[in-house]
């Protein structure tokens, strides 16, 4: 992780503060209670750091009211003109999100960043293979990860040159090796914040495996300090799947966890739907616990005792454990119920 920071809102980024999950608004931000009503389901699934659109003026007014009820620091995503960067700095944002390359030109970019160091506003340099400069066009056909970190290195030179350091950088594309490789070697080249992502990963299933590839291996690795699963569809899922990347590399606990068997010829229960039901029912619940749902004695037994709670599986009924202790055989028809009760008696402690 980086040894530098930077502050969106009150959410740290960087020098060791956990990593963050965000997400992007597929909202039209001109629509100010559409956007604000997503921002809100977003925050009630753990989203902690918001980015919304900004196309033109018209987003920018919105923009004002959306920051001012948002219940999450609002990051401007910006393309095109440095007045809209500049005129989101003013309406309240917390971060901007540009790509120096098409803000038109250096001159355009210092008004930007004079504008976001007047207010305390961090910025991130976002570079995507698919929207590299020109002159870095050549260099990709043949070195693309060359070509993606050596323009965020240019724009890094670039900030630092205009005494601007309030800044983390991203480097994305849609290739997942192109996406590791290049933030390795950015990471060892800056100590300023990275945020992670795979740029149009996919929908919900292949975009998930794709992202928690591409930033699961380099969080592995101690790289990265806030990331974005970018997914076709409910941004909700983006966040679910962020949390999950997380937790299985022990970095963060949101909510509760669950394990559950991939079935075989053994199993003699239901497992697919068990482990379907109680993943819907732990939606509900806030609090960190795990979660086994296991199909028969082989591994059933071990997993269980290791999870906070667990179902392990016979012949038509299953055994429910808890803090580790098997605790009563139940009907293969009542595992469920049985389960959540045991979760309920910790819940009311």
């Amino acid at each position: 992780m980086s040894k530098r920071h930077v502050n969106i809102g009150n959410v740290a980024v960087g020098g060791g503060a956990p990593v963050t999950v965000q997400s992007m608004t597929n909202t039209d931000t001109r629509d100010v209670e559409a956007t604000l009503s997503q921002i809100r389901s977003l925050a009630a699934y753990g989203c902690e750091i918001i980015r919304v659109a900004v196309p033109d003026d018209a987003a920018v007014e919105s923009l004002a009211g959306i920051v001012a009820e948002s219940p999450l620091p609002v990051i401007a995503d910006v393309h095109f003109k440095a007045k809209l960067a500049i005129g989101s700095i003013a309406a309240g944002a917390a971060g901007l999100r540009i790509n120096p390359g098409n803000i038109g030109g250096r001159n355009k970019v210092e008004s930007v960043v004079d504008a976001a160091r007047a207010a305390g506003v961090p910025v991130r340099i976002g570079v995507n293979a698919g929207s590299l400069p020109k002159d870095m066009l050549k260099l990709a056909e043949g070195e693309p990860v060359r070509a993606l970190v050596e323009t965020v290195i240019g724009y890094v030179n670039l900030f630092e040159d205009l005494g601007f350091e309030d800044f983390k950088v991203s480097a994305k594309s849609s290739s997942v090796l192109e996406t590791i490789d290049a933030n390795l070697e950015i990471a060892r080249r800056i100590d300023y914040p990275i945020h992670l992502g795979v740029t149009e990963a996919g929908t919900r299933w292949t975009g998930s495996i794709r992202s928690a590839v591409g930033i699961g291996s380099l969080l592995a690795q101690g790289v990265g300090d806030t990331i974005r699963v970018s997914l076709t569809g409910d941004p909700i899922e983006e966040v679910r799947a962020g949390y999950e990347i997380l937790r299985s590399l022990g970095l963060r606990e949101h909510g509760p966890g669950m394990i559950s068997c991939p079935t075989c010829g053994r199993t003699e229960i239901d497992v697919e739907a068990i482990a379907l039901e109680v993943e819907r029912r732990l939606e509900d619940y806030d609090s960190s616990f795990e979660v086994a749902v296991m199909g028969c004695v082989v591994n059933g037994p071990g997993e269980a005792r290791r999870a906070d709670f667990g179902i392990a599986g016979g012949k038509g009924e299953g055994l429910i454990f808890a803090r580790g202790e098997p605790l009563r055989k139940v009907a293969a028809d009542e595992l469920v119920d049985a389960l959540f009760a045991e979760i309920e008696k910790t819940q009311k402690e």
